[in-house]
């Protein structure tokens, strides 16, 4: 089975790579307009440089991207919420997002903690 953290991983590079390759497709889903792809760009370069980073590191180093990919997701959550709040985003939109936002602050903790919960039984 693959480790949280690895897949997590995994996944920002796999979403990075489609923002930056097909911004006009991905744009849509995030509530972009297909006319102005750049800050799906931007988006997808920062998720394939936090995802690629943590997949080479280890140790402390490894634990403090995820700290900060999972910084970085709960910012985007509440600006999503935000956003649909001051309707600048439909909820059949934005809901997705966050959703998307939440697990991954999820998936981070969880593989925090099974990381911790391993090293505990070691000892």
């Amino acid at each position: 089975m693959m480790n949280t953290v690895t897949g997590l991983a995994l996944g920002r590079i796999a979403v990075g790579v489609a923002s930056l390759a097909k911004p006009d497709l991905v744009a849509p889903s995030m509530g972009q307009g297909t006319s102005a792809p750049l800050l799906t760009q931007w988006f997808g370069s920062r998720e394939i440089a936090l995802g690629a980073l943590t997949l080479v590191s280890g140790g402390s180093a490894r634990r403090n991207l995820v700290l900060v990919g999972m910084a970085i997701d709960a910012a985007d959550a509440a600006t999503t919420y935000a956003a649909i709040e001051a309707k600048v985003l439909d909820k059949r939109v934005g809901r997705p997002l966050m959703a998307v936002a939440v697990g991954a602050v999820i998936s981070g903790l969880f593989g925090l903690r099974v990381k911790k919960k391993k090293a505990v039984e070691a000892v």
